[in-house]
């Protein structure tokens, strides 16, 4: 179920209860109206909001039966969209490996097609084609994959044994160009919002500093002095790793700083 389909669906559910709820006001009010005190109107209004009221554990069960079954079609669509994104980039990975080959074998070409054929076919799974009727077979409803395919066709061994580099170079650039356009409309349904936590800059560094609170320290002698008295360590092994796990912590690195601290020992030891 598309965002689309789903909208409509919830507009006419809203509709259908503001008419409800609009009947139900006016069956409730209708005795202070002039005009429908006394009318015809204003028992057809009573009886409906009578028959309401009777059937409104049926038709509460009902509607969110409906609206249940509704986000779940719109939950397996979109795991169903999203599983097709994760064939597509691996494609998109595959063609992009091997327009990289310089003498591609005539079974590489045909792994690579063989992968984005069935990428072009599993989309229909998902969705039907533009402007398909029962005569008509309608419009792919995402033609850069097809760019891609026929693309990936100039390569073929059996027609381009031996294909240069500005060939590969130029296949590769219409791949990723279709694959970008493909992705800038392809994520649109799946509802994406920005993060709260973006991190935008370029050359990131990590903001925290080497070091756990005193508790997780505690904890970590604890549970080292509990496995010590079930299994005794070996000497030599707890000596290597002594020395292993103190020459890196004590070692710099662009996202980790030695503490001032004298470096404790493996896992807690003292």
């Amino acid at each position: 179920m598309t965002r689309s389909t789903l909208k409509r669906a919830l507009r006419r559910i809203y509709a259908l209860l503001i008419v409800v709820l609009g009947i139900s006001f006016l069956a409730k009010v209708a005795d202070h109206v002039p005009l429908l005190a006394g009318s015809g109107l204003e028992k057809f209004l009573k009886d409906a909001y009578e028959y309401l009221r009777d059937m409104s554990l049926l038709i509460a069960t009902g509607g969110v039966a409906y609206i249940t079954n509704m986000f779940q079609k719109r939950s397996s669509f979109v795991e169903g969209l999203k599983e097709e994104w994760r064939d597509i980039i691996a494609t998109k990975s595959a063609l992009f490996a091997y327009t990289q080959l310089e003498q591609p074998t005539l079974e590489q070409y045909i792994a690579t097609f063989c992968k984005l054929s069935e990428t072009i076919d599993n989309m229909r799974s998902v969705y039907q084609n533009v402007g398909e009727t029962n005569g008509l077979i309608g419009l792919y409803p995402y033609a850069p994959l097809h760019d891609m395919r026929r693309a990936l066709q100039t390569l073929d061994p059996r027609k381009t044994p031996n294909p240069d580099a500005d060939t590969r170079n130029l296949v590769r650039d219409a791949i990723l160009q279709s694959f970008y356009a493909l992705r800038e409309t392809f994520l649109e349904e799946l509802d994406l919002e920005e993060p709260d936590h973006p991190l935008l800059i370029s050359s990131g560094r990590r903001a925290k500093k080497s070091g756990s609170t005193g508790s997780a320290r505690r904890a970590q002698d604890r549970q080292r002095a509990r496995q010590d008295r079930v299994s005794p360590p070996d000497p030599r092994i707890d000596e290597l790793l002594a020395q292993l796990y103190a020459k890196e912590n004590a070692t710099a690195k662009p996202w980790r700083q030695p503490t001032r601290d004298a470096a404790p020992a493996p896992n807690g030891r003292a």
